[in-house]
């Protein structure tokens, strides 16, 4: 078994170019929406801090998660002791029953998460579900004869689970709440209501939970739900919680703590009652604390923060508030383990920083103490057993891996080769290797490029706390010259606002710009990226949130652009499509991009982001074809704090041709020139008659074109593309990483652009599957394709869909809200009808908008 686990993930390192099965999510049986959220802020995540903390009965000894292990410390003492390392797994959410024989926890395969128990007498392991969902939260009843746990079992939605539990096992499974449909339109949360985060009642009669019937912002409620007659359930309080508010009980029975951010930016601990009295403060901080335990005398407080950056344990004393860190100084593993120093070099022999996955024999993810680990969103269960698990490595690092065969993969930015290497390490001993990295870069006949991902968040709720200084180095170890942070409200809170600012961030470093932007939030309308605005954060940051104050739709894009043009900002669209729209078919279609490109008001689009890039391309190459010089930009959307995410900072990102400058005005200008191409991988070169993309050609017909193309990975199709349809597919040959050619086509107006792209997932770009495409150069005077007019006809059948759904909402603030925003929406489709019932003039819709 372990030999076909490693030939699995060998796979993953060497890339030989076996074929493609298709990526799925990470706990694809969950069925909910945006697992980008619940992923992250709810489920157990593999990190090399504490995760998860639970008292022994002393009260002076824990046991805790760390890198995939449970661990026991004792609370003045700074040896960690191992309790569980499984192959191919992760353990995490301990809880100790109140004899102190046994602990409860999570095990994650790649499969599944399911409950295990641990005798701590005998060190024997004996798994209590294994049905194939996804099991959290396991809590023991105070007399250790009933469990209480959170289970997606049989509706892939999280709901609250009892059985009672002997030596043999679970029994009388059941399903406290059952299913619950909510009345409310809830956007970022399932229709069905879910309650998670249950935790006892001294006396074992009451689960305490955080559920949301009729909630449509938040997780929630915090609730007393009584476990013999779960409908007398009753709210304790009401507030907008975010996944891990986990309310816990003390002894006494008297206080009732829990994590909230209750109108702040950061999670703190708070305390109310078993009646819901006014919350007050427990702890202060401009960081996260939560997972927050009380000891069995209620003494003290056992909870994890991110105050460092990575998470970290600590035990406060409930009087005065005296805290202590839970330290694993010494560490005492349950295998022999093996030390590494991992030195990496660029092509000129000084160090560079990269990102580095490490794997071990028994195929799980190391990384060093401090550092943080990342997971990929999806992976091939064809080619991977689990996700890639990766951290960032400031040259030279340094790691424990068990003794034997380890796996390294080194990767730094898209213009250098990967670097992988398998070697033996042996037990008790340091084994030093360095990476040489290899420079493929284009050649400077093409451009001289500034890399750029327009659309990251420094901070999202994650469980990492990041800052300027650490994004500009994750931006370092990606080779990404420019960091755009888009700050942005997760619900009520603007997590990075404090950061914003009009000028280069402090932060930054001649290698790393850091940047401040914003997105503006309306799923309605669609998202914004607000860049390089000159005087001040747009507030409100979102419009059309049902069920809000800022429930009207008004403002629209087009308005929020106008703000931003006046600041002299740049606006875009981004991660637009996840699937080609249908104007035919689509139950609803409100996204108001058509209207604000007639009107000139976006100045690029996302065509590669956190959506689909091809479904996305098809819409840009409409409106290329209608005349609109409107360039890509990419932006990977990272949640940068995350420990799971959808690839990390510079993922998808934008290569713009600044000349050599390497400032944010050089590179804004080259933004909205075009002048560049979008990549997750493949670096493009594309020369007709000497003209790079962006430019304009004033000839028609036969032109010499000069093609180019890199790639850290293998590519698939290499084609030209002119007026949305391919004219030239070239044959690669070799590794397909490399390919220079030129040759002769006729062109008939319109525009052209090369294009990369593969059919199916690549294990080692962390995204839907590798693409790139340049900038169009533009031919001629004539910039109508041939299909303008059919084009023209399915944006303004697209804003009929638009125009029915605005004016379905009831929720705008004033009568003249809604007229306005119809008015708008109407101006902009009779101009689209007007392009297709005539030949519409060049001069009316050429020009950048």
């Amino acid at each position: 078994m372990l030999r076909r686990h490693s030939a699995l993930l060998l796979a993953l390192l060497s890339c030989m170019g076996a074929a493609h099965a298709a990526r799925e999510p990470v706990l694809k049986q969950v069925d909910l929406p945006h697992s980008y959220y619940w992923r992250e802020l709810y489920l157990p995540q593999l990190t090399t801090g504490p995760g998860s903390v639970s008292f022994l009965p002393d009260g002076d000894t824990l046991v805790y998660s760390m890198a995939g292990s449970l661990w026991r410390q004792p609370v003045d003492g700074d040896t960690a002791t191992e309790l569980t390392r499984a192959a191919h797994a992760y353990d995490d959410q301990p809880d100790v029953a109140r004899d102190g024989r046994s602990v409860v926890f999570t095990r994650y395969d790649g499969k599944a998460i399911e409950l295990w128990r641990l005798d701590l007498a005998s060190g024997r392991e004996k798994p209590l579900t294994t049905a194939g969902a996804v099991n959290v939260e396991p809590r023991l009843s105070p007399d250790g004869r009933q469990l209480a746990w959170v289970s997606t079992q049989g509706t892939g939605h999280f709901n609250l689970f009892v059985a009672d539990i002997d030596a043999t096992g679970l029994h009388h499974v059941r399903n406290l709440l059952g299913e619950r449909k909510s009345t409310l339109d809830r956007y970022y949360y399932s229709a069905f209501d879910h309650a998670i985060n249950p935790s006892w009642s001294p006396d074992g009669k009451t689960l305490y939970v955080v559920s949301n019937p009729e909630i449509a912002w938040g997780t929630g409620d915090l609730w007393a739900v009584p476990v013999a007659d779960p409908a007398q359930r009753r709210k304790v309080l009401s507030e907008e919680t975010n996944w891990n508010a986990r309310p816990e009980l003390a002894p006494d029975g008297k206080r009732l703590l829990y994590a909230s951010y209750r109108g702040r930016q950061w999670q703190q601990l708070w305390l109310t009652t078993p009646g819901g009295a006014a919350p007050l403060p427990l702890t202060f901080g401009d960081f996260d604390r939560r997972n927050a335990r009380w000891s069995p005398d209620g003494q003290r407080i056992a909870y994890i923060d991110n105050e460092s950056g990575n998470t970290s344990l600590h035990v406060m004393d409930t009087l005065g508030g005296a805290t202590h860190a839970i330290v694993a100084t010494t560490r005492q593993y349950k295998t022999a383990m093996a030390h590494l120093v991992l030195d990496i070099v660029d092509e000129r022999g000084e160090r560079t920083p990269a990102r580095v996955a490490v794997l071990g024999n028994d195929a799980r993810a190391y990384a060093p103490r401090d550092a943080w680990m990342h997971a990929d969103d999806g992976f091939d269960r064809k080619l991977q057993a689990t996700e890639t698990h990766y951290f960032h490595c400031s040259s030279p690092c340094a790691l424990d891996v068990p003794a034997g065969q380890v796996q390294l993969w080194v990767q730094h930015g898209f213009a250098y080769a990967p670097w992988r290497k398998t070697l033996q390490a042996p037990a008790g001993r340091t084994t030093s290797l360095r990476a040489a990295l290899q420079a493929q870069p284009l050649p400077a006949a093409f451009g001289d490029w500034i890399s750029a991902d327009l659309h990251i968040h420094m901070n999202y709720g994650g469980h990492y706390r990041n800052t300027p200084v650490n994004l500009a180095r994750q931006a370092r170890a990606e080779d990404l010259d420019l960091a755009y942070d888009l700050v942005v409200n997760k619900e009520e809170r603007v997590p990075d606002v404090a950061s914003f600012r009009t000028d280069a961030d402090p932060a930054s470093t001649p290698r790393s710009l850091v940047q401040h932007g914003q997105e503006f939030h309306t799923s309605f309308w669609g998202h914004l990226g607000l860049l390089h605005l000159g005087d001040h954060f747009l507030t409100p940051d979102f419009s059309a949130y049902r069920h809000t104050a800022f429930a009207s739709p008004y403002p629209t894009n087009g308005a929020i652009a106008d703000l931003a043009h006046a600041q002299g900002g740049l606006v875009g669209y981004v991660h637009p499509f996840d699937a080609l729209p249908d104007p035919a078919h689509d139950a609803v279609l409100s996204d108001e991009l058509p209207a604000d490109v007639i009107e000139h008001k976006v100045d690029y689009i996302e065509v590669m982001g956190f959506s689909d890039h091809q479904a996305t391309a098809q819409v840009w190459y409409r409106l290329l074809n209608l005349g609109f010089h409107l360039p890509t930009g990419a932006g990977t959307d990272a949640m940068a704090n995350y420990a799971s995410l959808r690839g990390p900072v510079g993922l998808n990102r934008v290569f713009l041709d600044t000349g050599g400058k390497r400032d944010v005005e050089a590179a804004m200008d080259a933004l909205k020139a075009g002048h560049g191409f979008a990549s997750n991988g493949p670096l493009l070169g594309l020369l007709l008659d000497e003209a790079k993309p962006g430019d304009t050609l004033t000839k028609t017909g036969h032109h010499h074109y000069r093609v180019a193309l890199r790639s850290p990975v293998e590519v698939q199709h290499l084609e030209l593309v002119h007026n949305g349809q391919v004219v030239k597919t070239f044959t690669l040959t070799g590794d397909h990483r490399q390919f220079d050619t030129a040759g002769d086509i006729d062109l008939n107006g319109g525009w052209v652009l090369l294009r990369a792209w593969n059919d199916h997932a690549d294990p080692q770009v962390l995204d839907l599957y590798p693409y790139a495409t340049t900038n169009p150069v533009w031919l001629g005077d004539h910039v109508l394709a041939p299909s303008a007019r059919d084009d023209a006809a399915w944006f303004a059948s697209w804003l009929s869909r638009t125009i029915e759904a605005a004016a379905a909402r009831d929720d705008y603030n004033t009568p003249e809200e809604k007229r306005t925003t119809l008015d708008y929406l109407s101006q902009a489709r009779d101009a689209y009808r007007s392009m297709a019932g005539s030949e519409a003039s060049t001069r009316s819709v050429q020009g950048t908008p």
